[in-house]
């Protein structure tokens, strides 16, 4: 493989002017859209030495056949210009956004002649104002029965009011009450909307001055003994309070803000959108990305903030934009959006207060949200189907893997080494069959993936009446099934494919197992985390599975399966270690070393605590304290 593309252009072409670029495949194809300060500085690293290049950035050039670029006159012109090509082209190798659901809005349609409020799906509503997303269509509703006790509009569908204008008789739903428009004979086109308008600045986040004044329409109602539309405005404050209190008060009342949190790894990343209108949360959307490209915290930012805002309305542009990283070019983005909005518009990052607060709900909703993704499409049974189909492929095996087999290693500080054996049996998780081993003696990570393999292998030779007891340190997950009848000898089973955490290295760990072993015909690979590469045995070079590959992220999810047993059971081994030595302190129960353990919260802390400090916990005295530091420092 040639180290230069021929399609680079000579020395001195590409000007050091802002612009944007273009990658386009043989057929003409725009496979990849970004913009540039400089566009000689950015598009030299796309044509640095191939062997230095992102695996997926080598496998994009190498895809490409020309590269072509167009010179503006400002950067906010470049990133305004991104938008529209991206948009246009819809470049593979661009982020691909799509929304994990079709979230229920609610929309008033204030392109009618007399607007309605509605429940829907549909975001194209020519004239509509939206408002959410929200999680559930009952929430729409309950809020929407609410509010129009105190802004009576429009509900009826467009045929009822078409034919209550015509016959001058009121529609159904006005004549019980559920609908203000002009169709229920009671307000004008002009006076409802005026009432429409009320409802959308409250909506917007008006809610004070609303509250305010209906407070204060009371007060003047009773004062003057008018009891009756004091009640009727009673009746509406209270409506108002309990639309409020749906939405709880997370900001400053003033503060009208969108707020992002992010969980990505090496393909995806999940956005958890929060809109924040007059302090409150008023609406939440989940989207997932899907990365082709490796790119930084920053340009995921900078392509999130482009996507959200691009097609949005001057007044769904809050004031300020809070995110998890600042964006490279955020002075170019803070005077696009304010060109949009029409109003000052800051770019910040929460770093304290109640800001950072919600930031952290944001993102914790994030990292829930990239699990579930990644979690449905391997419980998928088509997508299952696909995952195995693919690796059969992608690995070169002479059937589909129906039973997989993950190992990982773990430590602390090369101390306390365990390795973990977690399995897939047609795509899906086995706990039933996770096993979880303890290295007593090791060399390295690769030193101890063989030996955990060899332990494993040699219980393929044996036969099926083989004793079926776990090992001394075999341990079963906590949330697998109860199993009542009696099971095949735990390790009988034959895997058709091995996988192991980690790059070539561990791979030819691996691969010498199998040879010492005389299992040479078991499959192995191993998936590498940093760029998510599949290596086999033998091979100089990773087998690159595309990002939307199913195949990819059922080996995902056994790696960070893998990961997560080996973890737990290495606490596991942490926490009886300790507690095995201090049940060794004469007059030291249970109890006792769970208080201490508590207290210290590590079982460094307590190794260091003097016994003054060990003796201020209550139920220990200065004998105690002073036996318990004795043996640890012995130790």
């Amino acid at each position: 493989m040639a180290d230069q593309l021929p399609y680079k252009p000579k020395a001195g072409e590409i000007p050091t002017n802002p612009g944007v670029y273009r990658f386009r495949d043989a057929s003409g194809r725009v496979l990849y859209v970004g913009k540039a300060k400089n566009l000689r500085a950015r598009l030299s690293n796309y044509f640095a030495p191939l062997r230095t290049l992102h695996e997926r950035t080598r496998r994009m050039v190498l895809s490409a056949a020309s590269v072509e670029w167009t010179v503006v006159a400002t950067d906010v012109d470049s990133l305004q210009l991104e938008y529209q090509w991206i948009k246009e082209f819809d470049p593979p190798f661009n982020v691909r956004y799509r929304d994990d659901k079709s979230y229920p809005f609610m929309a008033v349609t204030l392109g009618d002649e007399a607007p309605r409020v509605i429940v829907t799906r549909n975001g194209r509503i020519r004239g509509a104002k939206y408002f959410g997303p929200y999680p559930k269509v009952w929430a729409v509703h309950d809020t929407i029965d609410l509010l129009i006790k105190v802004f009576p509009i429009r509900t009826c569908s467009d045929s009822s009011y078409k034919k209550a204008m015509a016959t001058g008789r009121p529609c159904f739903p006005g004549q019980i009450g559920r609908c203000g428009g002009p169709c229920s004979m009671r307000v004008t086109i002009e006076e409802h909307r005026a009432i429409v308008d009320d409802f959308v600045a409250f909506m917007s986040g008006g809610d004070q001055r609303f509250a305010r004044e209906l407070t204060a329409r009371m007060r003047e109602a009773s004062a003057a003994m008018d009891y009756e539309a004091a009640a009727s405005y009673r009746d509406k404050l209270q409506a108002i309070e309990a639309v409020l209190g749906k939405s709880a008060l997370v900001l400053a009342p003033d503060t009208d803000a969108d707020l992002f949190g992010i969980a990505e790894d090496e393909l995806a990343a999940a956005v958890q959108h929060f809109v924040v209108r007059g302090g409150r949360v008023r609406g939440v959307r989940a989207t997932t990305i899907e990365k082709e490209l490796d790119i930084t915290g920053a340009d995921l930012v900078d392509q999130i903030l482009q996507r959200t805002y691009g097609d949005a309305a001057p007044a769904d542009i809050p004031r300020q934009v809070l995110v998890p990283t600042m964006p490279d070019d955020a002075g170019e983005l803070e005077q696009w959006l304010r060109e949009r909005r029409g109003r000052n518009v800051t770019i910040q990052v929460a770093q304290r207060g109640r800001k950072a607060d919600l930031m952290k709900t944001a993102t914790l909703n994030a990292q829930q949200a990239l699990m579930l993704h990644k979690t449905r499409r391997t419980s998928d049974y088509v997508a299952r189907s696909q995952a195995l189909t693919d690796l059969q492929s992608a690995l070169g095996l002479d059937e589909a893997p129906l039973r997989i087999e993950c190992f990982d290693v773990s430590h602390l500080g090369g101390t306390n080494v365990v390795a973990s054996m977690v399995v897939f049996e047609d795509g899906l998780p086995r706990k039933d069959q996770y096993r979880s081993f303890s290295v007593a003696e090791t060399t390295d990570d690769t030193d101890s993936l063989h030996q955990v393999l060899m332990r494993r292998l040699a219980y393929l030779d044996r036969p099926d009446e083989a004793d079926d007891q776990p090992e001394p340190d075999a341990v079963l997950d906590a949330d697998a099934p109860v199993v009542t009848e009696r099971r095949k000898p735990r390790f009988a089973y034959r895997p058709q494919l091995l996988v192991v955490d980690g790059g070539r290295p561990q791979v030819e760990a691996a691969a010498r197992a199998l040879r010492d072993a005389g299992h040479e015909e078991l499959a192995l690979c191993g998936i590498a985390k940093r760029l998510e590469e599949v290596w086999l045995p033998g091979e100089d070079y990773p087998v690159i599975l595309p990002r939307t590959s199913e195949a990819l992220y059922l080996l995902q999810r056994l790696r960070d399966e893998a990961h997560r047993f080996a973890i737990t059971h290495q606490r596991r081994k942490r926490k009886r270690d300790i507690q095995s030595v201090l049940a060794e302190v004469p007059g030291l129960g249970e109890a006792r070393i769970r208080a201490l353990l508590r207290h210290f919260g590590s079982v460094a802390a307590l190794k260091n605590a003097s016994p003054d400090e060990i003796e201020a916990l209550p139920g220990v005295g200065p004998k105690l304290a002073a036996a318990v530091h004795a043996h640890l420092a012995s130790g």
